[in-house]
């Protein structure tokens, strides 16, 4: 009987497939943080250093400030919705709750008012990222917690998370058509600049709120994980480093991101003052982003066929060649410049594409390992948890890159020495390759397969 049992959920949860119009409901809401994060990401240092004439190293340290303060909200905002009971459910609600702060925040960044200076300015800024980042929080982390509720499906869940990391890139190809409106702007004058900033900022939190409030409307949640969760916060987070998997992911992403981050703080001043053609960046971004977008569907029957470990290594391991071979652009002829960063973009886009499908589902299916521990679903203290190990790698390289620029003599919107050159291919190609060589080598060790996946869930079928 007990097998018969066993078989039967097996086969319905194998034979189980997510509506389209759950996961597209499910992804619409990162077009608007796609685009939010992009631009941000790539566009807010140069913003701060060449418009609003900031010191790149303050605002290093202002990014550095807003990971500290992620280390109380992050698994403040993931525990919280663990344990929220609403008719809503444990996700939704935030995702509602998210809207107005992350909205305002976005504008505010974008919208410094020209008669601030000096310290009143860094401290405009200062408020408006801390501000944004934490808002974000209070979207991104149940927002991919909804996700591994969604569905215990161990490929499924590449299929769900393979489109939402497609929408967040639709986004961010979005961003990079105002990152160029603003460069463009840059041309004019500051004035053009700021109101570029504020009108783009504008229309984006609109469209941004509208995707929230389409996904809370059409998404359902399972009520019976309510309540599912360690009465104590200590008790939750303990559980996750108590969890092996989650340990080794951890510092994988940790590792990983390090690299992943000097790509989107730097592609602007490396096609600037590297390259020497900065009206291409935005080009080299989108040879970048487009295969990202594109690969989604060669990825997720590869998964099947090779297992999600083995091809998140093999994604690391590409990533990681192909920014690496960006560290020769300073010795390149001008032509032979354009012709490898726009190559070796390619080929980090294709990587780009792998990891943003698989790295969630892997996530997930920890956060079953867990449930099977412990009985608990706790999926918001988790993606905290992921959540800030991403931001805190962001941040720690948003500060060592904005410290390097300033000590190797880097003067905005100036032909740079040879010096601040090499210190950006550094930053900007070798040590991504260091981190994903590492990352992946780490990874090796990871056991959670399918099949373990699959023994776990028939287990956890089996005592219900």
């Amino acid at each position: 009987m007990k097998q018969a049992v066993i078989n039967e959920s097996t086969t319905d949860r194998n034979a189980s497939r997510l509506r389209w119009s759950v996961i597209s409901a499910y992804g619409a809401p990162g077009v608007g943080a796609g685009y939010m994060y992009l631009l941000i990401g790539l566009y807010i240092m140069k913003f701060s250093t060449d418009v609003l004439l900031i010191a790149p190293a303050v605002m290093g340290t202002i990014f550095g400030i807003s990971r500290v303060w992620d280390a109380i909200s992050d698994p403040l905002v993931g525990y919280m919705s663990d344990r929220t009971r609403h008719s809503l459910g444990r996700r939704r609600l935030w995702l509602l709750l998210s809207i107005v702060p992350i909205s305002g925040t976005f504008i505010m960044v974008f919208s410094p008012p020209a008669s601030l200076h000096g310290t009143e300015l860094i401290a405009w800024m200062a408020v408006g990222v801390i501000g944004f980042y934490s808002a974000a929080t209070i979207f991104i982390v149940p927002h991919m917690s909804l996700g591994a509720e969604l569905t215990p499906n161990y490929h499924e869940r590449s299929r769900l998370y393979g489109l939402r990391h497609a929408a967040f890139t639709i986004g961010s190809i979005l961003a990079l058509v105002s990152m160029q409106l603003l460069i463009n702007a840059e041309r004019v004058s500051e004035a053009a600049v700021r109101q570029t900033a504020f009108e783009l900022s504008a229309l984006a939190a609109l469209v941004t709120a509208g995707l929230i409030l389409y996904a809370v409307a059409k998404l359902r949640e399972r009520p019976d994980y309510q309540g599912r969760v360690n009465a104590s916060p200590f008790g939750a987070f303990k559980d996750v480093w108590r969890n092996h998997h989650a340990r080794l992911v951890l510092a994988v992403s940790f590792i990983e991101n390090i690299g992943s981050a000097v790509i989107g703080i730097l592609t602007l001043y490396v096609a600037q003052y590297v390259v020497g053609r900065p009206e291409l960046a935005a080009l080299i971004i989108l040879s970048y982003m487009i295969p990202s977008t594109l690969s989604v569907p060669l990825w997720i029957p590869l998964s099947r066929r090779f297992g999600k470990i083995r091809l998140w290594m093999f994604s690391m391991m590409l990533t990681g060649v192909s920014f690496g071979g960006m560290f020769s652009l300073p010795w390149l002829e001008p032509d032979i410049r354009l012709v490898v960063i726009f190559g070796l973009a390619v080929f980090a886009g294709l990587a780009a594409g792998c990891g943003g499908t698989i790295a969630p589902s892997v996530q997930s299916d920890i956060i079953d390992y867990d449930e099977y521990m412990t009985g608990e679903r706790k999926e918001g203290s988790y993606f905290a948890a992921f959540n800030f190990v991403h931001k805190s790698a962001t941040g720690v390289m948003i500060l060592i890159t904005g410290y390097v620029l300033q000590f190797s003599g880097f003067v905005p919107n100036q032909l740079q020495t040879m010096n601040v050159q090499v210190s950006m291919v550094f930053l900007y190609g070798l040590l991504p390759l260091i981190c994903y060589c590492i990352g992946a080598a780490l990874f090796s060790r990871f056991t959670l397969d399918e099949a373990t996946h699959q023994q776990m869930r028939d287990e956890m079928d089996a005592r219900r």
